[in-house]
């Protein structure tokens, strides 16, 4: 039991994934570190007049109803950033290096697979029509 559970977490997929989780969750603090200190101020400038940040009230007196704008935009562009460098960094080079040294998918599509079993069955009926067993 203790074997199995050792195979497992030494498989190559499995401290991939640990690694990659740990540098995503160091890599989410430097994203959020720059939006905080570049974009937010930014989002500041264009909406110096509210004391409550980038937004607008749904009723005039009532703090309450603030609907706050800039950390949706924050959000979207702590996304962008993640999504840019992951893609850029991680899955391009992947697949440019699987496209150069990846071995070739052997497994036959469905139609390869219904043409070799017309031919079996057609070399059957040819060599005298006897019964077949897969």
């Amino acid at each position: 039991m203790l074997k199995g559970f050792k195979d497992f977490l030494l498989r190559g997929n499995v401290v991939d994934l640990a690694v990659a989780v740990v540098i995503g969750t160091a890599f989410v603090a430097v994203v959020t570190a720059f939006t905080d200190g570049i974009v937010n101020p930014i989002l500041a400038v264009f909406d110096g007049s509210n004391e409550l940040g980038l937004g607008f009230r749904l009723v005039a007196d009532k703090p309450a109803t603030f609907v706050q704008v800039g950390p949706i935009i924050t959000a979207a562009v702590n996304f962008l950033i993640i999504a840019a460098v992951l893609y850029f960094v991680l899955v391009l080079p992947a697949t440019h290096v699987k496209k150069r040294f990846g071995t070739k998918d052997t497994t036959p599509t469905d139609s390869e697979v219904l043409v070799q079993i017309r031919d079996l069955l057609t070399d059957g009926q040819r060599s005298g029509g006897g019964r077949h067993e897969f």
